[in-house]
This record gives C-alpha cells, structure tokens and sequence, in this order.
C-alpha cells in the first residue's frame, strides 16, 4: 500500500514539476546571460593630433541594469545572506581593490598587516569611519543604500579601494579583455549603467541608455569608456588635509 501511493506521489510530483518547466518560472527554467564588450580610449595628445588610444586593460569596469518594466521587483539582499564580502588590509592595500555587492550586504575589513589601519569612506555613498584598529582585528560595513563608495586609510595615503552597492541583481565586471556576462536577464526594458573608476562623472553619465531584452537580442554591443588623462588616485585625510611625510628612518647623525 504504501509503495503505491509513494508512486502515484512521485508520478504527481514529476507532472507538477513538469508543469512548472513548461510555465517558464525562473527557479527551473534559468535565464541566458546578457553580453557586451568594453572598450576603453585614453585621449591622444593635442600636439599629436592622433586618435584615441585603445587601453589594453579594461577590467574592473561595472554594467549593471536596472528593470523599467518591474522596478520593485529587484530589492536588496537578505539580511540572512550567507554570501560574504571581505576586503583585506594587507601589504598596505585594500585586496581587492574594486568590490560589488548587492545593497544591504556586509563587508568585513580584516587586518592583515602588522600594524594599525583605518577604513573611512566619507564622500558619495556609504559614509562611515571605522577608527584605528590593530593587527588581527576586523570590522565590518552594512552597505544599505545603492551608490559608489570610496575607502581610504587615515595613515597610509596609498591605500584606495572601492566598494559599489548596487539595488539590482543583473551586473556585471569586466575582466582584461573587456568582456562580460550578466547572467539570468529575464526579457525587459532595463536602463544600461556603466561605472569606471578612470572615467569622468559626465561622461559615465552620457552612457546612460535603455535597452530591450529578448530571446534573439542578448547582446549589449561594444561600450566604449573614455578614460579621463588627468587622473590621479592622490587623495586628502579624513580631514580635508594632505597626508603628513612619511617619518624618517633611523636618527640624524651629529
């Protein structure tokens, strides 16, 4: 008795999961990725008069895309996510350098240096300063509303490292080619957004577009990213002031 009705159980369970397939929900039937290529161009110098050159490395620039047809539908992350997010102080850098989270995610900040660090981010996005704090410590950030953070070290003017938060699931970054893959795009209308770290404000905003997505259009094309030639990762202190000198070594001699 009870191996029939264990098999009328697995008979119906095979139709309403076949039923489920047919219906195209998302948790069987998954999604094609959205591709693109980047291309990033350094401007020529004016007494040259030449073209754009074409950067070799193009990593680390963020597509992401934002839904017009179900705005609300995308959210944060779940408090109880069991994705981590870690940026490691070592070696007198933030490891990685670019991170990209969902918004409402949490990143720890471990020390991994011998000596005291500071993490503080007080520009656009997250703001927050996470004090000194000594070797083998770690603190960690919420990041609960979507914008570009940038993190710096109090003592170490080399250190900089970025943490973007995003309220969307569809991103993605590119590797040294140039090339990505955002996975399980259903088909829509979505807003197209494209961050480089090297790229002015302006011009990042100037790549805004909309696009369709569909079975037979998958494709975002070539993006091309103009570097900014005045760029530099100098930064101020947490007070608006440059960084002291670094302090000598050993004694000054008689």
């Amino acid at each position: 008795m009870w191996n029939i009705s264990f098999s009328r159980l697995a008979v119906g369970t095979c139709w309403l999961w076949g039923a489920w397939t047919l219906a195209g929900y998302p948790f069987v039937a998954q999604e094609e990725a959205v591709t693109a290529q980047v291309k990033i161009e350094r401007p020529a110098s004016t007494k040259q008069l030449k073209a754009p050159i074409a950067v070799r490395d193009a990593s680390e620039v963020v597509v992401w895309l934002l839904p017009i047809d179900h705005p609300g539908t995308v959210g944060s992350v779940s408090e109880h996510s069991d994705k981590k997010w870690r940026v490691v102080q070592k070696n007198k850098s933030f490891q990685p350098h670019l991170t990209v989270v969902r918004v409402g995610s949490v990143v720890d900040f471990p020390n991994r240096d011998p000596f005291f660090h500071n993490v503080f981010s007080l520009f656009d996005g997250k703001r927050f300063d996470l004090g000194l704090y000594e070797a083998g410590a770690t603190n960690s950030v919420r990041f609960d509303h979507a914008g570009v953070s940038f993190l710096f070290c109090n003592i170490h003017p080399e250190m900089s490292a970025v943490v973007i938060a995003l309220d969307t699931p569809y991103y993605a970054v590119t590797d040294k080619s140039g090339g990505l893959a955002i996975p399980n795009v259903t088909d829509g209308k979505y807003d197209v957004h494209v961050w480089y770290e090297r790229c002015l404000p302006e011009e990042l905003k100037g790549l805004l577009r909309m696009v369709r997505i569909s079975g037979d259009s998958r494709n975002l094309g070539t993006i091309v990213v103009p570097e900014d030639a005045g760029f530099s990762p100098s930064h101020k202190n947490k007070y608006g002031q440059d960084y002291p000198p670094p302090p000598q070594q050993g004694y000054p001699h008689p």
